[in-house]
């Protein structure tokens, strides 16, 4: 899977795609077992799949989001959620230069919380703007693919996020995943940050990551991306 777009102008004007996909990640820390890029490979993943299912117009990613949480750490480079919201509107503007109404965000940072009221506002009249995967396609993801951690628990650079790598980015992983394991509660997290919980940057369970969940993950993301596709073509 190329992770990465490689279409020229060219493979576009034939595809004319109605829908265009854009990835957005991260660039923070995940532990000493996952690289800063990690979310940006996740969301990439996802909107790759994505893409290549529905031919969709797919956009290189956003590689560097909302990631205050993590600024105790060196590595973790953040934008303001302000900046963020402004290179959407931005690609949205370009897009529709060219007749494109209707764009995906894949989110592969939890912390970009700007982006539920970025798409709210764009719909105020109908639907032109997505946001995936969703709290429920995530969990469905999750049972599908025989996760055994929960998503409360699997916070950060556990699990779910190890698995994914494991599958799509095998290289980037290193094996102390396997004894990387911290569970703890950050009832003030928005407060004082990740680094009032863990001293690794993990909060989850990355042992249980395998490179098959990851596939699984990923396949059942895919399935359920049709109900979304379709409140947005409607």
């Amino acid at each position: 899977m190329n992770l990465w777009t490689v279409a020229t102008a060219a493979d576009e004007s034939r595809r004319q795609a109605e829908v265009a996909i854009l990835p957005i990640g991260s660039f923070e820390q995940h532990g000493s077992h996952l690289p800063l890029a990690t979310d940006t490979i996740v969301a990439s993943a996802i909107a790759t799949a994505l893409a290549e299912r529905h031919n969709l117009f797919l956009l290189p990613p956003v590689t560097i989001s909302c990631s205050h949480e993590h600024a105790a750490w060196r590595g973790t480079v953040s934008i303001s959620s302000t900046t963020l919201t402004a290179i959407i509107k931005d690609v949205l503007a370009s897009l529709r230069r060219q007749g494109i109404d209707r764009l995906v965000l894949v989110n592969g940072h939890g912390g970009n919380y700007v982006l539920s009221n970025v798409v709210q506002e764009a719909n105020t009249d109908r639907p032109r703007l997505a946001l995936f995967p969703g709290r429920r396609e995530w969990e469905q993801a999750r049972h599908d693919a025989g996760l055994e951690s929960t998503s409360h628990d699997d916070m950060h650079a556990g699990e779910i996020e190890t698995s994914i790598l494991l599958h799509v980015a095998p290289d980037t992983v290193g094996g102390e995943y396997e004894r990387a394991d911290h569970l703890t509660e950050r009832p003030h997290l928005l407060m004082v940050g990740l680094a009032a919980y863990t001293e690794t940057g993990v909060i989850g369970q990355p042992s249980l990551a395998a490179e098959a969940k990851g596939s699984a993950v990923l396949a059942s993301l895919v399935r359920s991306f049709e109900d979304t596709l379709t409140q947005l073509t409607r």
